[in-house]
């Protein structure tokens, strides 16, 4: 099956275009500044690799939200490079006769675009400085391991409860309950029982209990 042809994409050919036009006018403002031979070719190239290298770091930086004022100076410091020469081929500027501080500005390009460039390559982002640095085994190894949790002490015991003494039952009224018992028995063959003897007598039922406990037979 025979493959279609690819259709041009016209920003990727407007880009190329652009380029090399813009690359030419670098050249051409580097010799006219005395930077003859490779060393005109070089000055575009560093012109356009620092644009580059400043617009990725942008990105990087907005990835992950660092400030990127340091990128942004460095953009505009090779865009207005790239915009100058341009400018200055375009009939305003006297190639045969160039002034002296451009000459100086073209002098001192490779120092800048150096120095630029290292500052775009070796500056940290914001994500990597702010990522906590590995410690090391050893640390950890020194650190006092967890204590184990420690159960609470167990609550006291409580007393036992105090068994309720009898309460003192008088003479008279165990002889009176004595009479009343013999009597019960007497009547109905049984002996008394504590509720009979509590309601005969008309104590409480405490009083009753004991008493009903002096009159059992030892």
């Amino acid at each position: 099956m025979a493959r279609l042809p690819r259709r041009p994409d016209a920003v990727l050919v407007q880009a190329v275009i652009a380029g090399a036009l813009s690359f030419a006018h670098l050249h051409d403002i580097a010799a006219a500044a005395g930077q003859h031979g490779w060393k005109a070719w070089a000055y575009p190239v560093s012109v356009d690799l620092l644009l580059v290298a400043a617009w990725r770091r942008m990105r990087t930086l907005r990835a992950v939200g660092a400030p990127a004022r340091s990128a942004w100076t460095w953009f505009a410091t090779a865009l207005t490079a790239s915009l100058g020469a341009n400018v200055a081929t375009a009939g305003l500027l006297d190639l045969a006769a160039v002034p002296a501080w451009l000459r100086i500005l073209v002098a001192g390009w490779p120092a800048v675009a150096f120095f630029g460039g290292t500052l775009l390559a070796h500056t940290p982002t914001g994500a990597t400085e702010a990522e906590p640095a590995d410690t090391p085994d050893s640390v950890y190894a020194e650190q006092d391991p967890e204590p184990e949790p420690v159960a609470p002490p167990p609550a006291p015991a409580l007393p036992p409860a105090p068994v309720p003494s009898a309460p003192p039952v008088p003479a008279a009224l165990v002889e009176h309950a004595r009479k009343v018992a013999d009597d019960h028995r007497a009547r109905t063959g049984t002996p008394i029982d504590a509720a009979t003897l509590r309601a005969r007598l008309g104590v409480t039922p405490q009083l009753a209990d004991a008493i009903a406990a002096r009159l059992q037979p030892a």
